[in-house]
């Protein structure tokens, strides 16, 4: 499917905790989330955040001395990358590798409209990738019509938002959720998407300029009530630039335009800091736990996958649901089984939180990554040891910046 997975979570009150209950059984997932300090009003100017400012580019990027070193050993003049050459992709000085991330900030370059030019970057499942099926899989699951989560997005589902980033074809769009940081207790700066929605996998690498939008386009306008909404209605909680990025090596060595032997281990963690403000994300808008323990699809009930997805019928400006028993999906013997429910969201959703209740509690326990041609199913990878270990380390090395 497009990239289900391509490139892409809030709430409010101290005593409020982020979170996913159930209505009824686990059938009616619904998130809520609030701040966890102040008001509930979630603005851009309550988070010190105003997404219109005027472009680094009318100047130059400030790029941070160790990000310059970085391009520096890796033949790019540091001097026309922060003059604009960061818009040219070379494939000889692609930077690919997991120690390569480099994402200076550039103040002003999103812009409402700059992101609403932005088009999904799609992953789609083909016939040629289940070449390798040997009965694992369930049947296919029958399309569930995804359903537009309530407005205003920053009281019913603030962790989740849109990841924006460069690639070679331009301005693209994922989905994403704020997460929890183990070693971090109330302060986490950590964002679970796809890999593919941070990196191109086997044929590319290290996607640019990549921007974190909570509760984007807070009140579910119409693009044209867009065209004359303030930058706090699009943005409530500003951007969020990420200063590190982490995908598994999997996805890097085997990810592919269909998602290839990568797609089991199509996930990412960001971790960002707000173009500008003090406070960190999971202060501004809540977090969710992560659940680490790769359940078989067959002991969940049901998950829920939220997501703004952009390609048609859709068209990447609201949020959308879908609630579903999980089924399996295999693309190999040797490579574990992924998630899969009814969903007809599209490109644009890549990246996504997929949620379950565990005791009481939500928990984020996969994101979209796959998805057909005809959108009636969305596939999503387990997150076990190696999800995990991911997590840790973006948690110990960079989650007390």
């Amino acid at each position: 499917m497009r990239s289900t997975r391509t490139p892409a979570a809030p709430r409010r009150g101290r005593r409020n905790r982020t979170l996913l209950a159930t209505t009824g059984l686990i059938a009616a997932l619904a998130l809520t989330a609030t701040a966890c300090n102040g008001s509930d009003e979630g603005t851009a100017d309550k988070a010190g955040t105003d997404s219109s400012a005027s472009p680094a580019a009318e100047g130059k990027v400030k790029i941070p001395a160790a990000l310059a070193d970085k391009l520096k050993e890796r033949g790019i003049d540091v001097d026309k990358w922060a003059a604009g050459g960061w818009q040219n992709w070379d494939k000889d000085k692609w930077l690919s590798e997991a120690k390569d991330f480099v994402n200076p900030v550039i103040e002003g370059l999103w812009k409402p409209e700059r992101m609403q030019s932005a088009t999904e970057a799609n992953k789609t499942y083909s016939t040629k990738d289940a070449a390798a099926d040997q009965g694992v899989s369930d049947p296919d699951p029958a399309p569930v019509e995804a359903a537009a989560e309530k407005t205003p997005y920053h009281v019913n589902a603030a962790p989740v938002g849109k990841i924006f980033f460069d690639s070679p074809d331009g301005p693209k769009v994922c989905s994403g959720t704020v997460v929890k940081d183990v070693n971090h207790p109330g302060k986490s700066n950590l964002v679970w998407t796809a890999g593919h929605c941070v990196h191109a996998g086997g044929s590319g690498g290290w996607y640019r300029n990549i921007v974190f939008v909570p509760a984007y386009n807070d009140l579910g306008k119409s693009e044209a009530q867009l065209a004359n909404a303030t930058a706090s209605e699009v943005a409530p909680y500003g951007n969020w630039w990420a200063d590190w990025a982490s995908t598994s090596n999997e996805w890097i060595r085997g990810g592919s335009d269909t998602g290839g032997a990568g797609a089991t281990y199509d996930f990412a963690v960001l971790h960002v800091k707000p173009e500008s403000g003090a406070r960190s994300l999971e202060e501004t808008t809540g977090a969710l736990d992560v659940d680490f323990s790769a359940p078989s699809a067959t002991d969940v009930a049901t998950m829920g996958a939220w997501g703004y997805p952009a390609a048609e019928p859709y068209n990447g400006l609201k949020m959308f649901k879908c609630l579903d028993r999980p089924g399996r999906l295999s693309l190999g013997t040797a490579l574990p089984t992924m998630y899969r429910i009814g969903c007809t969201m599209t490109g644009g959703s890549s990246g996504g939180g997929w949620f379950r209740v565990v005791g009481g509690t939500t928990k984020l326990v996969s994101n979209t990554s796959i998805g057909p041609l005809d959108n009636t199913w969305l596939a999503g990878p387990q997150l076990g040891q190696e999800a995990e270990t991911l997590y840790q380390n973006m948690s110990k090395t960079y989650g007390g910046r």
